[in-house]
């Protein structure tokens, strides 16, 4: 991050604080029920300070809500491998809490805009993952694999279903590994 003009070292400190505060109550909570107040609170500050630094709630959480995949070049995995390649690569994203998937995910489902940046992740990131792994029907084969992990991430890591949360990384890397093998490079209907 470079240091805006003017920026203080205290200033640094208050924005990197609010930036931790916010990301660690919008994964808890979501976007709806986390206040700007909660977030001064938890950083340390007074609210109004937030306003200052980010304009608003919706900017904040813009700013901590843009997780970077950072998928494999799928040109570069194994044709046979790219369903396991995904899902382990995803598993990693939604256990590390700070890669703001699960903000965006808690978020997505009351709020629009939280909705619009998921969106963009998957239309930015794993839509053109997708398309590198060079199966026809780019889009259609992105949509499948989104629902996927989309569903897998929403069952083990927001409502959080016994079973699905009891289950072994190596068995839904190899599970839903399958699935998104055959929706990334698979057959698919018309």
């Amino acid at each position: 991050m470079t240091k805006p003009r003017g920026a203080t070292r205290k200033s640094i400190r208050t924005r990197d604080a609010i930036e931790a505060a916010a990301k660690e109550l919008f994964a808890a909570n979501g976007f709806e029920r986390t206040s700007l107040r909660d977030i001064g609170a938890k950083a340390g500050i007074d609210a109004s300070m937030i306003i200052r630094y980010f304009g608003s709630k919706d900017a904040l959480f813009a700013r901590v809500a843009m997780p970077d995949l950072q998928l494999p070049d799928l040109q570069n995995v194994a044709a046979n491998e790219v369903g396991e390649t995904l899902a382990s690569r995803f598993l990693e994203l939604w256990e590390d809490s700070s890669s703001g998937l699960a903000i965006l995910l808690r978020s997505a489902a009351s709020n629009e805009d939280a909705a619009e940046r998921l969106l963009d992740v998957f239309r930015d990131q794993v839509f053109p993952a997708i398309a590198r792994a060079g199966a026809d029907r780019p889009q259609v084969r992105a949509g499948l694999v989104a629902s996927q992990l989309l569903g897998l991430a929403l069952t083990r890591y927001v409502l959080k279903i016994p079973p699905v949360v009891s289950l072994s990384t190596d068995l839904i890397v190899r599970e839903i590994g399958a699935t998104l093998q055959r929706y990334a490079t698979g057959r698919i209907g018309a």
